[in-house]
């Protein structure tokens, strides 16, 4: 008995190795050849580590030599591979961390070869992007924890974007357009709750509705009423940046971390209280046993009905943060479909995340990542159509999908009506 359960543990530990070891070597071997052999020699490629309107200690930027640079990813990156492939490695995350490293480094000095590129700035863009996928994630992983099926979050962030614009340019008012957002999120996912526990509808089917309905009513509302109305109804301003003093200072992180508006400072603070609540509080505990086994909780004593509500409700709270960034945390106004698939991707993240507050938010910065690399490519000007620049958010989120679903393990209740 033992070794036929050892047997395909092996097999699957071999195809593992092979697997990574062969990604990384062809990784190497792509750097060479589309980015070392297509790199001038003696070019240098300048980052900057400074922003002009930051309050951090200004530092010199880093220059390298492009073409011997990127060699030397290549090297790293075949050399890692054929490491796995001759010893293994346990930890993938480590394996995929030396390829996003070797090959994103070394197409950004080949897109920046000779021409100066900000990084600090990238970086600090990539945080902001980051914001609402990290909430439309951090609403996925506290409704389905509790077993809840949720992907109306694109909806849901639509209507509250439009609703956070309107009240704030109403009331000249920026926190009640946001407490207004926060409201109307709940409010939907309250709706969504009821139809899922209460009638047990089926949760892909609800939450499809709310997409529908979210595009449907705020075209509607946008185009008959907002753009009639002019200012009057579509021009709230926007929070300001909130420097934190001393922090804001440190070169590179400060205005990175420690320089962003309100909304982003609340994303993070979410993160790490959700991470502690889901995993250190008795409430966390309860919405792990209901996500996992909601029979066996209930016969604990545990209101399975009363969890799911909670949670998703919650988690329609979030989203409508995320719906409030779009406008009155980033342009000021509202424009129809602007949240631009970003609570699907935000689901992505999530399962990328394996349901966990952190790793849902580590990857949303990477969609972020992706997202303000094409609009930095464009100002480089880049050999590559913009039309595929455009679309290199959505190419991570197929990529990481791809590799990640079916593997990723959910709540084992997810999505399954409970009976009492």
């Amino acid at each position: 008995m033992a070794n036929t359960n050892i047997e395909p543990n092996l097999v699957a530990d071999k195809r593992k190795r092979i697997s990574y070891g062969s990604t990384l070597l062809v990784a190497g071997l792509i750097i060479y050849l589309l980015f070392g052999l297509n790199t001038q020699s003696g070019v240098q490629t300048t980052f900057g580590l400074n922003l002009s309107n930051s309050q951090a200690i200004t530092v010199p930027d880093f220059v390298v030599p492009a073409q011997p640079m990127i060699y030397l990813m290549s090297a790293i990156s075949v050399f890692a591979g054929a490491y796995q492939l001759a010893r293994g490695v346990r930890s993938t995350g480590t394996l995929i961390g030396i390829l996003a490293f070797t090959f994103v480094f070394a197409f950004l000095m080949w897109a920046a070869q000779d021409k100066s590129f900000n990084l600090t700035g990238m970086l600090s863009s990539s945080l902001v992007r980051a914001t609402p996928i990290a909430l439309a994630a951090l609403c996925g992983v506290i409704s389905e924890r509790s077993a809840v099926i949720n992907i109306g979050i694109e909806g849901i962030m639509l209507i509250a974007a439009q609703i956070a614009v309107i009240t704030a340019t109403v009331s000249h008012n920026l926190y009640v357009g946001l407490f207004a957002a926060i409201l109307v999120g709940g409010l939907v996912a309250a709706l969504h709750a009821y139809l899922v526990i209460r009638f047990k509808v089926d949760q892909t089917v609800s939450s499809v509705a709310i997409n529908i309905f979210g595009a449907g009513a705020t075209a509607f509302i946008s185009s008959r009423f907002m753009q009639s109305a002019g200012d009057l109804l579509n021009n709230s301003g926007t929070f300001p940046i909130i420097s934190i003093p001393l922090f804001a200072k440190i070169p590179v992180l400060g205005p990175v971390f420690f320089e962003n508006n309100l909304i982003v400072y609340l994303a993070i603070i979410l993160v790490v209280v959700m991470h502690i609540v889901m995993y250190y509080t008795p409430w966390g505990l309860r919405t792990r046993a209901v996500g996992e086994h909601p029979k066996a909780a209930d016969t604990l004593g545990i209101n399975v009905y009363l969890t799911r509500y909670v949670n998703v409700i919650a988690g329609g709270m979030i989203a409508g943060l995320g719906g409030a960034y779009f406008t009155i945390g980033s342009v000021g106004r509202f424009d129809e479909a602007m949240t631009a698939g970003k609570g699907f991707i935000g689901l992505a993240a999530m399962i990328f995340g394996n349901w966990n507050p952190i790793g849902a938010y580590t990857s949303s910065l990477i969609f972020g990542f992706a997202d303000s690399l094409q609009v930095k490519l464009q100002i480089l000007r880049v050999p590559i159509p913009s039309e595929f620049l455009l679309m290199a958010p959505y190419i991570v989120t197929m990529i990481i999908l791809t590799g990640v679903v079916g593997r990723a393990i959910p709540p084992a209740a997810d999505g399954q009506p409970y009976e009492k």
